[in-house]
This record gives C-alpha cells, sequence and structure tokens, in this order.
C-alpha cells in the first residue's frame, strides 16, 4: 500500500515546494472515482492532491485519462475570474491543486434568499465559463480520440461510447440500447446548430459547488472536480446544474446567466439538444454502477430516479419530433440521417 505522506512529499518536492512544511494529509470524501487527498501545510496553506485509479481498474470508455481534462478545465477557467483551483503541478498519476474556500452546497443550510442569490451568482460565473472556446470538439483528455471539427461528430461519439459500455456491462437501461440509439439519432440533426466549441464542465451539481461564508454572506468559493470537462455546447452545461430537473424553472440562474451574456434560449432546437444531453448524462449515471459496483441502496436510488429520467428525454425527443411542423436546422430537417 502507498504511503500518503510520502505521496504527498514526493509530490510537493515536484511541484517546487518544500516537504518538510507537510502538516497534514486527510482524504477528501464525495467523490466516486480519483483518490482525493487534502494537504495542509505548516503555515495553513491547503492543496487537493488527486492520484487516478489503476489502469487496469474498470471504468467507462470517457473516464481515461479524467485528470487531464481536468487540468484543461482549471487552466481555461484560470482565464474568466470564476473561483476555481488554481493548477500547481501534474503528472502520469496526479493532479496538485489549491483548495477552494466553502463546503460543498447544502441546501438545509441556506434560507430561500440565500439560495436565489447564489443561483443568480452561479449563473454569471457559468456564463463566464461559456465564454472560452476551445481548438476542437469534444474530450481534451483524447479518451475518445482527437478532438473533432464539428459537434455532431463529437457528441455522436460520446454517445455511442456510453452506450457500447452499456451493452459490454450489461447495463440495466429501462429500454433496450439499440432503441435508445435510434432516438438519439432521430435528433442529431439539431447538433449542427452548434459551430463554437466552448468550455463546459459538465458536473456543475451542488456536490461540486463550494459556498463560503467565511466574509459573512454565503457566496460561491469554488466550482470544483472539473475531470468531465468538454469543449462542447454551453446547453449541455444545464442538465447537471438541474441535475433531475428543469433548468427552464430555476429563474434566479437563468437571470444570472443571461445577465453575464449567456444566451439561454429553448426553442425546439435547444430542447432536442438538451434531451440529447439528458440522455447522455443519465446513461452515465445508469452504466457507471456496474464497473463501479455500488450497492444495492445506490442501485436503487439510481434505477428509481435516474431510468425515469432517460426515459423522459427519450419520450420528449420523440415527442417533439412528431409534432405538427418539422423542425429544420442549418443543415435541413432533424430527421435527417447521421453522419
Amino acid at each position: 500500500m502507498v504511503d500518503s505522506w510520502e505521496r504527498a512529499r514526493h509530490i510537493l518536492e515536484a511541484a517546487g515546494l518544500d516537504p518538510g512544511r507537510l502538516a497534514h494529509v486527510a482524504p477528501l470524501t464525495g467523490g466516486t472515482y480519483n483518490t482525493v487527498e487534502e494537504l495542509r501545510l505548516t503555515d495553513g496553506t491547503r492543496y487537493v492532491l488527486k492520484i487516478p485509479p489503476a489502469a487496469a481498474t474498470p471504468g467507462l470508455r470517457h473516464e481515461r485519462r479524467l485528470l487531464v481534462s481536468e487540468a484543461e478545465f482549471y487552466r481555461s477557467a484560470a482565464r474568466t475570474g470564476v473561483p476555481v483551483p488554481r493548477l500547481v503541478s501534474m503528472g502520469d498519476d496526479f493532479l496538485l491543486m489549491t483548495a477552494c474556500p466553502g463546503d460543498s452546497w447544502d441546501d438545509g443550510s441556506l434560507t430561500d434568499a440565500e439560495q436565489a442569490a447564489l443561483r443568480a451568482e452561479l449563473g454569471r460565473h457559468t456564463a463566464r465559463l461559456h465564454r472560452v472556446t476551445g481548438p476542437g470538439f469534444g474530450y481534451p483528455s483524447g479518451a475518445l480520440g482527437p478532438l473533432a471539427p464539428d459537434w455532431r461528430t463529437a457528441f455522436t461519439t460520446m454517445f455511442d461510447a456510453v452506450l457500447d459500455d452499456a451493452r459490454r456491462y450489461g447495463a440495466r437501461l429501462p429500454r433496450p440500447a439499440d432503441a435508445v440509439a435510434r432516438t438519439a439519432r432521430s435528433a442529431y440533426g439539431a447538433l449542427d446548430e452548434v459551430t463554437v466549441p466552448c468550455l463546459v464542465h459538465f458536473d456543475l451539481w451542488r456536490g461540486n459547488i463550494l459556498v463560503d461564508r467565511s466574509a459573512g454572506d454565503a457566496r460561491i468559493g469554488g466550482l470544483i472536480d472539473g475531470e468531465r470537462m468538454f469543449w462542447g455546447d454551453p446547453l449541455a452545461e444545464f442538465v447537471s446544474l438541474a441535475l433531475l430537473g428543469d433548468i427552464k424553472r430555476d429563474e434566479a440562474f437563468l437571470a444570472g446567466y443571461r445577465e453575464t451574456g449567456g444566451r439561454a434560449l429553448f426553442d425546439v432546437p435547444a430542447r432536442l439538444r438538451l434531451a440529447l444531453y439528458r440522455a447522455y448524462l443519465y446513461l452515465i449515471m445508469i452504466s457507471e454502477t456496474v464497473p463501479r459496483q455500488v450497492g444495492q441502496e445506490q442501485q436503487r436510488w439510481v434505477q428509481g430516479a435516474v431510468a425515469p429520467e432517460l426515459v423522459g428525454a427519450l419520450d420528449e425527443i420523440e415527442t417533439l419530433l412528431a409534432g405538427p411542423a418539422q423542425p429544420r436546422s442549418r443543415s435541413g430537417l432533424f430527421r435527417s440521417a447521421p453522419r
């Protein structure tokens, strides 16, 4: 077994920091993939160290080299003024970053007024993130291949990969994988509306949002765990921001997002894309339960809460495309065959 203190000292030294100042090493909970530890130095400075699982550990295809994507997120987000960890050092088997102030967002400790103010602040931060553009579409880790020149190519590769994972692991999907694929393909034309690859965190549920009260009022202290980021459609961000819910009902968030220049329209093309992104995330959440060998309680929750949301996203695609007027994109009917 690797000694956490020895590993932490070695990494601090590699990062140009004095390993003799290490005063505290402790695991951080909440993550489900990487090993995460807090390092504290004698002067009180805090860092977060991430260690990926062994290469032979079962996982989903897009999860390879997640730390490469996380490092890219922090480098890119640093230009926006949004509170995120600062990348300190990285290697093939670690990522070292600064720690952000605050604790995971806990609804029970916040008043309604604080909730609304935080959601508006989150909207402003998210709009700033989406101003950052990348060199192509897809995961910067290269787990699914190089960045693509267009969003349809990138996203269909991502979607096909998680469906392949579901088949390979025998995940318990609420509909057969081939049926899921057919419904998704029917909406792929909507993806052609997206022409600029924007920075998308894609995991901004409340567990990855820190709330800081050190100055009195509740403020967002950091947006963390950017390992799921990709270059793509900003609309995809809204799925985790309203996990198992509907972002269109989050008036405070949308007000902050639009106030800072974010574009949030929900016409038919946008609703089709949003349904595709919901289906993608919920496929991930269902499929990952197998390689991670989750317990029965978690499995019951996924089947009871997540699987119906996947069905709802697929049903919405079918309903929108069965409407009286077929929506069109720059490339023609959304029923057009996929590339």
